[in-house]
């Protein structure tokens, strides 16, 4: 049974030039919102076909598009840290979302809910040797605490139903299938593996159930 969240509206799109710092550039359509359930300023950046300015009297593409919601991750798609995968992540999905055409949801749920502090409290934990899901829960929190209904609610207002969803997480399929929107097909990101993000990238396959394919991690 779908959990039909409460209606958000659009408050403001405007047109914004990306580009990143290996020399990929194009453009996107900002959206803000009101009415989010969690009162957080998340954004949904139409790529490709989305780009333009939204005409709600338009008829929608035959085809539904690609859309990724995004954690925000200030340590990794800011800063470059290796410590997670979530850097390289963002920038294959800004190209491959540009090129299908749909949209990038940037969600402010740091560290998988528990925000910056308490994520740089766990990655403490991790360097004296638990993985990052045994982290959260010694600190008091739940493995994963994030919640994709200002997600639903997002892409009710730009009038999406259906998706093609950018992900390896099957619990952002799950919750936004229980939220009304149709997963008409989930495509996988790549896996960015390397000696620094090993361990974490392991604890999301075997704890959170990612579809990754880490054959130089696993026992």
């Amino acid at each position: 049974m779908s959990e039909t969240p409460p209606a958000a509206t659009v408050r403001r799109q405007v047109t914004v030039p990306l580009r990143f710092p290996d020399g990929y550039a194009t453009t996107a359509r900002v959206f803000s919102f009101d009415g989010l359930a969690d009162g957080r300023e998340h954004l949904a950046f139409g790529l490709g076909d989305r780009a333009g300015p939204r005409d709600r009297g338009a008829a929608p593409p035959s085809s539904p598009p690609l859309v990724r919601p995004h954690s925000e991750c200030l340590t990794g798609d800011v800063f470059g840290s290796q410590r997670c995968d979530c850097g390289p992540q963002l920038r294959e999905a800004v190209e491959r979302i540009a090129g299908a055409g749909g949209y990038l949801l940037y969600l402010r749920q740091e560290g998988r809910g528990i925000g910056l502090y308490a994520k740089l409290d766990a990655y403490a934990l991790q360097d004296a040797g638990l993985d990052t899901y045994e982290a959260n829960l010694a600190l008091g929190h739940r493995p994963d605490e994030r919640d994709y209904t200002v997600a639903a609610q997002m892409l009710a207002a730009l009038d999406v139903d259906r998706v093609a969803l950018l992900s390896n997480n099957p619990d952002k399929a799950a919750q936004l299938g229980r939220l009304g929107v149709v997963v008409a097909s989930r495509v996988a990101t790549g896996v960015y593996l390397s000696p620094a993000n090993a361990g974490y990238l392991a604890a999301k396959a075997s704890h959170g159930d990612h579809t990754l394919d880490l054959p130089l991690v696993r026992d």
